[in-house]
């Protein structure tokens, strides 16, 4: 009788390992911050992160930044052209309708792609970035040029 409890009880155990296993591996995936977003050159972009706190020439300037590895410059696909296309539509496409949601609109909108992670404010000089400056009218982004 007692072995056949320890049995029973390596079962039981066995069995809710196993049930917990299964719920583990079966769990959604979380959400990632910079999954891919779909732009018209067709090259893989995440969003990094949206700076507001940072005045601009303007006033206030909402700067959204992305990842495009595409871009760079030894290794990439993607050249200034397709980039500039890219940052026109997400600017109209993913930063003006978070920014008609967000509070007072900002003067100007500053989209930039990296093809690496570059800290806010820093140099590197292996990293491409291109940058490009929109004011809004309704719901278009109005190239400003730097």
């Amino acid at each position: 009788m007692g072995r056949s409890r320890q049995i029973r009880t390596l079962l039981i155990g066995t069995v809710v390992l196993a049930v917990l296993l299964a719920a583990y591996v079966m769990r959604p995936a979380p959400a990632v911050q910079g999954a891919a977003i779909s732009v018209p050159s067709g090259q893989p972009i995440g969003f990094k992160e949206l700076i507001s706190n940072e005045r601009g020439p303007s006033g206030l300037t909402f700067r959204y930044r992305f990842i495009a590895p595409e871009i760079a410059r030894d290794t990439g696909t993607i050249g200034f052209e397709e980039a500039a296309e890219d940052m026109q539509h997400l600017c109209e496409t993913y930063a003006l309708p978070r920014v008609a949601s967000s509070g007072p609109l900002p003067s100007q909108i500053v989209v930039s792609l990296a093809d690496r992670d570059v800290e806010f404010g820093a140099t590197d000089p292996d990293a491409t970035q291109y940058f490009e400056a929109y004011s809004i009218e309704g719901e278009t982004c109005i190239w400003e040029g730097f």
